[in-house]
């Protein structure tokens, strides 16, 4: 999987931001655990991952969520354009974005390391962009089941028990 990494922040090195590699890692770990399990079946090549001030996650959560202020992470999956034929474009799995703030500042509230959270909201957008939800009980249990299994592979704590 191919990451194209977005970083729309004036000071990203003062708020912990992870570097290309870190996010890379993460997600090809969150690709590799849904596919081995046999979870998914989506074979997209590359995706986005943008990082982002307060004030772009604010409008996005409200323009697409109807939800005010900023939140952590959101994942748009891509859908071909209407008409588009299909082998004309490379396989896109879509855009997680990110609020470094929002992360920072969950960091600190949830007792956690900021590279920690940084994991566990890469892998949670890569999992949304995977088809997974927390809508409902059953879902949300299996999906956080597989955030657990792949932060465990990557050395970090199960961020629900933290």
């Amino acid at each position: 999987m191919r990451v194209d990494v977005q970083t729309v922040l004036e000071n990203a090195e003062q708020q912990d931001v992870p570097d290309v590699g870190h996010i890379q890692t993460w997600v090809n770990a969150a690709v590799q655990q849904a596919g081995s399990d046999g979870l998914t079946t989506k074979t997209a090549t590359q995706m986005t991952v943008r990082i982002v001030e307060q004030d772009e996650m604010t409008g996005l959560n409200e323009q697409y969520r109807q939800k005010t202020g900023a939140t952590n992470v959101l994942s748009f999956p891509f859908e071909t354009p209407p008409g588009m034929p299909t082998d004309l474009i490379e396989p896109e799995l879509g855009d997680v974005v990110v609020c470094a703030a929002v992360v920072m500042r969950e960091a600190v509230e949830q007792a956690k390391t900021p590279v920690a959270h940084w994991a566990h909201m890469i892998v949670h957008g890569t999992l949304h962009l995977l088809g997974y939800d927390h809508i409902q009980d059953s879902d949300a249990q299996k999906m956080e089941s597989l955030e657990i299994a792949v932060l465990a592979k990557l050395g970090y704590e199960n961020p629900y028990s933290v």
